[in-house]
């Protein structure tokens, strides 16, 4: 896809990256991302991630160029993040890792130059991140990635178990009128919770809201713990969850902030951003 940066960006910031001509790629645990900066647009690619970081990469890489139709000469530097950024090689073009969360948090603030709290739900974790709104930098994060519970994997496994879709599971979720409390913490227990309950002849819809509403808590304890305030940008593919958003902002009693830009992509735009900033990256543009 292809979009122009002073019109999908925060219009406070855009024309600080309006010059650029790098790449962030961002290989999740489910999917891969990549974001390509280049003379005031942006081009996406995004693609299931496969075993081997270093070959999903160069495959989003290549898919990228062949979209924008640009030359690899072209390109000024790369930056990767998420699960497999060390493995990255992309042969001469200047390259580095960094972390998701500081790649979050930029791309982020490039979205909405007001975000100071961010909720990242990926396939295997979930991260709540505060951030300075002045300069997207991180302030405090705190990641979960020891349980499974309320991540995209774990959605996907409830989905699979009501016989729905994922983007049906959300909906079914806002359709609830009487949603069902899951009491377990573990993600093991919750799927036997769900199983039990469908038994007893529990509709789909509150069972589905029962989910999202204790997949809400845990993230709102995340929230507690590095301090939260508006505006909230929920990133990661699960932000595309219309049931995990509701029950998100009835939990945590705030609305999440939308954006022009998908926020799926937020860790992507934010390493293609780093990338241009970065100062050992300069003297190629």
């Amino acid at each position: 896809m292809k979009y122009k940066i002073d019109e999908y960006l925060d219009e406070k910031l855009s024309e600080n990256i309006l010059k650029a001509r790098n790449v962030g790629i961002d290989i999740g645990s489910r999917a891969a991302k990549g974001v390509l900066l280049y003379d005031g647009y942006i081009y996406t690619v995004v693609m299931p991630s496969s075993v081997s970081s270093v070959e999903t990469a160069k495959k989003i890489f290549d898919k990228l160029i062949e979209e924008s139709g640009v030359l690899h000469s072209d390109i000024s530097g790369i930056v990767g993040t998420g699960y497999g950024r060390i493995a990255m090689d992309f042969g001469t073009i200047p390259f580095q890792g960094i972390t998701e969360i500081t790649c979050h948090a930029m791309g982020a603030h490039y979205m909405n130059s007001e975000t100071r709290t961010i909720i990242d739900i990926g396939g295997q974790d979930s991260k709540a991140i505060k951030v300075d709104k002045l300069t997207g930098n991180v302030v405090n994060f705190i990641m979960n990635d020891k349980c499974a519970a309320g991540t995209g994997r774990f959605l996907e496994k409830v989905a699979l178990l009501l016989e729905l879709s994922l983007d049906e599971l959300g909906e079914y979720a806002v359709a609830s009128e009487n949603p069902i409390d899951i009491s377990s913490q573990c993600v093991v227990f919750a799927e036997s919770e769900v199983i039990s309950l469908k038994a007893k002849g529990v509709s789909k819809e509150d069972i589905a809201a029962g989910i999202h509403a204790a997949s809400a808590r845990r993230i709102k304890g995340l929230l507690r713990r590095v301090g939260f305030e508006k505006d909230i940008l929920f990133t990661g593919g699960v932000s595309h969850n219309i049931g995990m958003v509701a029950a998100l902002e009835k939990e945590i009693g705030l609305s999440i902030a939308k954006t022009k830009f998908d926020p799926t992509f937020a860790g992507a735009l934010g390493a293609a951003i780093l990338a241009y900033e970065d100062k050992t990256f300069k003297h190629l543009i």
